[in-house]
């Protein structure tokens, strides 16, 4: 009997490691495939059978794109955007997180509810009112179209995010400051916002990431080259006539590569700030 548990328990131990393994394949390859992209000659990209290593290493496609102001630009609005959208999402998600977790007030319970709500709508439903606001505004075209687009879908899961991590700081804080004559702003802006710091830091990462990703509502709300945004960017590579697959990966790289370094450097506030509040 114990030789047939041991036995057993070998075989679920070694399915779990291939599924692993597979599971570690399948979310690598993509990654790979476009990063050996990146270092080929657009030629060798179409060859048959595919290599799956380069044949002869080139940094043509990232230098193409280095060296390129057009394609720099597409870099410098998405940061510009994603970097605005944030400020702005963060800051007002605070604000109102904390009327939410601190103070009771009529409608509470409503907005609440409307800000769940928001989440449930598909974003392209709303693409065509979106760009008849923007026209008829005025911004077609322009940064604030993009900012304010972005902030509709950021806030309220913002909000609904940094509620629940200050759900989690005792209310003795607040007490405390007005015992000291302080007043709610003190409060927020001395006490809870540095030790609200996981909580900050994933709905910013959360927010810059949503919006560097975002490509409807950019491809939408945006006609010139000079507004054009890196999934825009990436989508241009795409002519009539030809592919420049090398470059399409190389700027895919380049566009990751920041994420992933944002990702890494404040995954430990991330994920503490993620999990705020599951236990309680």
């Amino acid at each position: 009997m114990r030789r047939r548990n041991s036995r057993r328990e070998r075989l679920i131990t070694l399915a779990l490691y291939l599924g692993l393994a597979a599971g570690l394949f399948f979310a690598a390859f993509p990654i790979y495939w476009m990063l050996g992209s990146s270092l080929k000659p657009n030629s060798e990209i179409f060859a048959l059978p595919p290599t799956i290593l380069p044949r002869a290493f080139t940094l043509e496609a990232y230098t193409a794109i280095l060296t390129d102001p057009v394609k720099l630009r597409f870099f410098f609005n998405s940061y510009l955007v994603a970097m605005l959208v944030t400020i702005f999402t963060v800051v007002l998600a605070l604000l109102a997180a904390y009327g939410f977790s601190r103070f009771n007030f009529r409608g509470k319970g409503v907005l609440s509810t409307l800000f769940i709500s928001t989440q449930t709508l598909p974003p392209i439903t709303l693409l065509i009112p979106f760009f008849g606001l923007v026209v008829s505004y005025g911004l077609f075209n322009t940064y604030a179209a993009l900012v304010l687009t972005y902030l509709v879908f950021t806030l309220p899961y913002a909000i609904l995010l940094m509620t629940g991590y200050l759900n989690t700081l005792p209310r003795d804080l607040d007490e405390a400051v007005a015992v000291d004559g302080g007043s709610s702003w003190t409060a927020l802006w001395r006490v809870i916002v540095p030790i609200s710091l996981p909580g900050i830091v994933a709905t910013a990462v959360y927010t810059f990431l949503l919006c560097w990703n975002e490509f409807l509502f950019a491809l939408t709300l945006t006609k010139s080259t000079d507004m054009r945004t890196v999934p825009i960017g990436i989508q241009l590579l795409m002519g009539q006539h030809a592919f420049e697959w090398n470059q399409m990966m190389a700027m895919s790289v380049l566009g990751s590569v920041p994420l992933l370094l944002i990702y890494l450097l404040a995954q430990r506030y991330f994920l503490a700030g993620m999990s705020a509040g599951a236990v309680k």
